[in-house]
């Protein structure tokens, strides 16, 4: 019987011919904290060693700069932690953890990752098979190098034709949340295929996988091709090694989805999978628009915001916030120009981090305020007030709305 391709990585790193529904104990090849989970992991590995400091690493990123002293205690706690135990940590303004880890290196096809934080999913994208965990369930990570896991059924979804010009990864993303609905693919790996995932760019795949848990998933992984291949040389990783599903694997369930037709999407409050079409949100008045996160903090989608605002100014009642995903991108936009056409449009830019997406510091709503933001998710409370309602969306949408102070279709505004 042929495998997945979480079955063929978790059977590689457990030494077992592993399969749905088994039980397995398998090798992590990297691991990681993050400033809101990492402080039990360190109280948990009090007087232990790391199983290698060169698998292991803690990022301040979801409070950076430190909002108050509470938090600054636990900075200081991670940085005293990582140099007594001669770890890596990504400090502040250095990035958000899911863009920072995989472009420093980090991460190639085939690996076990797990991270204390749920997006950890993301490097999916990189044909590896990554989840996130409890902080407890970390440390026992960063403590042996190994870790229990149920190997999960897989859902093969295949995503046929060709995007309009103004779609983007967000909008599969969406669209394919609001088919699965949030809890439709609970435990469950997704392995993404199809003519639409083979022509996204790497930061579209991103993206994409990044979103995978707000199905429920337990991950989202994509295949290698010249397009992985190339971007990890350019983080010195050279012939990759693809792990590729058997043909005659066995799935949970194979869905099809043609999307040649689709429109920009917006998730509403205050659910991720509670998604319409752009046109059927229009007059929607907006308060606030961010641009950032794990999710669209990447450079590809700045390049896209630029695109659309250059020359203009945005929306006087519109509060415009940009948190570049990392510092490598966020020099690499101010090298292109891209920041100061943001800037001169009337955005404001932050430090790269996830204060704004988690609601920690950095552009709170006021009660009652509406909000657009590329973030993955929108429930009660996120950004830091349960009164304020969050609209989900791409970009494009994103930055066209704060152009036009209501919710609007991008694809009006989009320049050749």
């Amino acid at each position: 019987m042929g495998k997945t391709i979480a079955e063929k990585i978790l059977s590689s790193h457990s030494g077992k011919d592993a399969k749905a529904g088994d039980i397995v104990i398998a090798d992590i090849d990297f691991c990681f904290g993050q400033d809101g989970t990492s402080a039990l992991i360190i109280d948990n590995l009090s007087g232990r060693k790391v199983f290698d400091k060169q698998k292991v690493c803690l990022v301040i990123d979801h409070n950076s700069p430190s909002p108050n002293l509470k938090i600054s205690n636990i900075h200081q706690k991670m940085r005293r932690f990582t140099k007594k135990k001669g770890i890596k940590i990504f400090d502040i303004g250095e990035g958000v953890c899911h863009q920072v880890i995989p472009e420093s290196g980090f991460i190639k096809p085939g690996f076990l990752i797990v991270g204390a934080d749920s997006h950890t999913c993301t490097y999916g994208a990189l044909n590896a098979l990554a989840t996130g965990m409890g902080s407890t369930d970390v440390s026992i990570a960063f403590a042996s190098g190994r870790n229990w896991f149920k190997v999960p059924q897989t859902i093969k979804i295949i995503c046929k034709g060709k995007l309009q010009d103004g779609v983007y990864a967000k909008d599969v993303a969406l669209y394919l949340i609001k088919e699965l609905t949030s809890d439709g693919c609970t435990y469950q790996s997704i392995e993404f295929t199809g003519e639409i995932i083979e022509n996204l760019n790497m930061d579209g795949r991103f993206t994409l996988a990044n979103m995978s848990v707000e199905t429920g998933a337990k991950c989202g992984i994509m295949l290698g091709d010249q397009k992985t291949e190339q971007w990890l040389s350019k983080r010195g990783i050279e012939k990759p090694f693809f792990v590729s599903p058997d043909k005659d694997a066995v799935y949970f369930d194979i869905k099809d989805y043609e999307l040649s037709e689709l429109e920009p999407q917006v998730a509403q409050p205050h659910s991720v999978d509670n998604i319409c079409p752009v046109s059927q949100l229009r007059n929607i008045s907006i308060n606030q628009a961010f641009l950032g996160t794990c999710t669209n903090g990447r450079l590809e989608d700045l390049r896209v915001a630029a695109q659309i605002l250059k020359g203009k100014k945005i929306n006087k009642g519109v509060r415009f916030i940009i948190a570049p995903a990392s510092r490598q991108i966020f020099l690499s936009a101010i090298k292109e120009g891209i920041l100061e056409d943001l800037i001169e449009a009337g955005g404001v830019v932050v430090s790269p981090g996830c204060g704004c997406c988690v609601g920690t510091h950095n552009g709170v709503p006021a009660d009652g305020e509406i909000v657009i933001s590329t973030a993955n998710r929108n429930f009660k409370g996120r950004m830091g007030n349960p009164n304020a309602y969050i609209f989900l969306a791409s970009p494009a949408t994103v930055v066209a709305s704060a152009l036009v102070g209501k919710i609007t279709d991008p694809r009006e505004y989009m320049t050749s």
